[in-house]
């Protein structure tokens, strides 16, 4: 199986502008940019692809040993750079795509402009020992992934608006619940677990690219704490508070985020 249909890798946009690497996070597909793509591509080649277990990658590609942990999903971003020759890349990782990005960035840091981190969070649970503040206990996330292991179809139906917000506007969590539910359940409990369970707050400061730090002004999934925590670490990075409420803000607010995308990305040609 080659990478390109292993992982959909679809490409769009101006063949000879710099580009923008779209990485979508936990229970979502490449689908889920579809309302910042227009406007990125107006200036930007941007390659859009989905997590092995997600939309339409290949499924049979999906073995639990490898992605067990993020750094199987790094993997995959580097080979698909190698396989479509890029460099340097703008990626950009939503929510837990943005600490792959992190990985990938350590690792072969001429492959990559610049990271756009977006709703990122290294650590879901808090650390009283540091006072490190994630957003959720040991027992919450304990609980949750119990509940995922019980029954992941119902599981989904109350966490995705929840993770979502904006529950003045049903159709977004509806369709995130919908995305999470197409999603394999074996899969999606190993991927649930390489989530919330992962720390890699020390990986930060390996970071050597230009970053941007993009959070949402109200996330219950990664309190501003995070978004900040993450700026302190990554020496030189930029910190904005989008105006956008949940933790899918190119969904909620797709102008203002595409808008954040495409100004720190120009800089990369410069």
């Amino acid at each position: 199986m080659d990478v390109r249909s292993r992982n959909h890798v679809t490409v769009s946009g101006r063949a000879d502008g710099p580009v923008v690497m779209l990485a979508h996070g936990f229970g979502c597909d490449q689908n889920l940019w579809r309302l910042v793509v227009p406007t990125l591509e107006q200036d930007f080649r941007v390659v859009l692809f989905d997590h092995v277990g997600a939309g339409r990658s290949d499924l049979s590609s999906w073995n639990e040993e490898r992605y067990a942990s993020l750094d199987g999903y790094a993997e995959d971003v580097l080979e698909i750079c190698h396989d479509l020759d890029l460099g340097p890349v703008v990626f950009v990782g939503h929510s837990v795509s943005a600490t792959i990005g992190v990985l990938a960035a350590a690792r072969e840091p001429e492959r990559f402009a610049r990271l756009i981190l977006l709703t990122p969070s290294p650590c879901y649970i808090d650390d009283l020992a540091t006072g490190y503040r994630g957003g959720f206990s040991a027992e919450d996330i304990d609980e949750l992934l119990e509940s995922l292991d019980s029954n992941y179809l119902g599981w989904s139906t109350t966490m995705a608006p929840m993770i979502m917000g904006n529950p003045e506007r049903p159709e977004l969590g509806e369709e995130l619940t919908n995305s999470f539910c197409r999603t394999d359940p074996r899969i999606a409990r190993v991927f649930a677990r390489t989530t919330f369970l992962s720390d890699n707050r020390a990986d930060l400061a390996r970071v050597r690219v230009p970053t941007l730090v993009a959070q949402s002004a109200v996330d219950a999934i990664a309190p501003r704490e995070v978004g900040m925590f993450v700026h302190d670490q990554i020496e030189g990075s930029e910190l904005v508070t989008l105006t956008a409420t949940g933790h899918c803000p190119q969904l909620s607010a797709p102008e203002v985020t595409a808008a954040a995308i495409a100004a720190f990305a120009a800089g990369a040609g410069r």
